[in-house]
């Protein structure tokens, strides 16, 4: 004697793991942690038991128990099920060709745009701040010492009355460090143009200057103490500006070098790797000493 098994109806939903948001809790808790050792004390602290708070929430979303949800499964009517996809052929991709994985940028600047940006920028910086100097204090040497008391303890501890003097160590010293600053600004800013929208010379010459001048101003005390006392922060301001303004123009207008990434290691090293790079065709010269020719 047989029994007929009935066919069992399709389940209307699925046992899932319930979402949770202790994760992300707990990295924000070690994103604060981290924070504040170089900031402040009370950050850490908060950081911390933030932490600890999302550790003990994330330990109850598991143990001792797991929790769960259901989720609710979609049947197909007759005529949905009934239909069948298309079965098409896959295509596989080659190793450099059409630019399959790539990652941004596509396109590049030469390290040279960010030389010369650094170069153009430093000149518009150095007018500002060489016509700050007249205006405020009737000397375009002020601000070249102030510079330079980076270096120069002498100056650092110069009163106002030597600061509009000429100092030959404090303008090769000036000259040297706004110079190479100047130029390792620009190659930054050549690295990081094109990663930024199509107006990427107004974030250039705008949002960066204004964000490094908020650096500076939280760290120039402990670099240039000399400086920061007599820092007149508008005119730095502006002549950050310039420098954004001319030295993103010259580097947003230097055309753009296409990047390699989607070549395989060996293409770009020059490496004979076979089935990666494709066979040399022997030249007419090899086709005659083959011959005897």
């Amino acid at each position: 004697m047989t029994t007929e098994q009935t066919p069992q109806p399709p389940p209307k939903a699925v046992e899932m793991p319930a979402p949770t948001v202790w994760p992300l809790v707990f990295a924000l808790g070690i994103a604060l942690g981290l924070a504040g050792l170089v900031t402040t004390g009370i950050l850490s602290i908060a950081g911390g038991a933030l932490s600890l708070c999302a550790a003990i929430g994330w330990w109850y979303d598991v143990l001792p128990s797991e929790r769960h949800e259901l989720l609710r499964i979609e049947v197909l009517s007759s005529e949905e099920a009934a239909i069948q996809p298309a079965v098409r052929p896959v295509e596989h991709l080659r190793a450099g060709v059409e630019r399959h994985r790539m990652q941004l940028p596509l396109e590049i600047k030469p390290y040279s745009a960010g030389v010369k940006g650094g170069v153009v920028g430093a000149v518009g910086m150095a007018g500002v701040a060489l016509l700050f100097g007249l205006i405020s204090q009737g000397s375009i040497w002020y601000p070249i010492n102030l510079l330079a008391a980076a270096a120069v303890p002498d100056l650092a501890s110069a009163s106002v009355e030597q600061l509009r003097q000429f100092s030959a160590i404090g303008l090769i010293l000036g000259v040297i460090i706004h110079g190479l600053t100047s130029i390792l600004v620009g190659v930054l800013y050549a690295v990081m143009l094109p990663m930024f929208p199509k107006s990427a010379f107004w974030w250039a010459g705008v949002s960066s200057p204004l964000l490094w001048s908020g650096l500076i101003a939280s760290t120039l005390a402990l670099v240039n103490p000399a400086l920061n006392t007599r820092i007149d922060w508008r005119w730095f301001v502006a002549s950050q500006l310039a420098f954004g303004l001319t030295g993103g123009y010259v580097i947003a207008r230097t055309q753009s070098i296409e990047v390699l990434q989607h070549l395989p290691l060996a293409v770009r090293a020059g490496i004979e790797a076979p089935g990666v790079i494709p066979p040399n065709t022997e030249g007419p010269g090899e086709n005659q000493e083959n011959t005897g020719e």
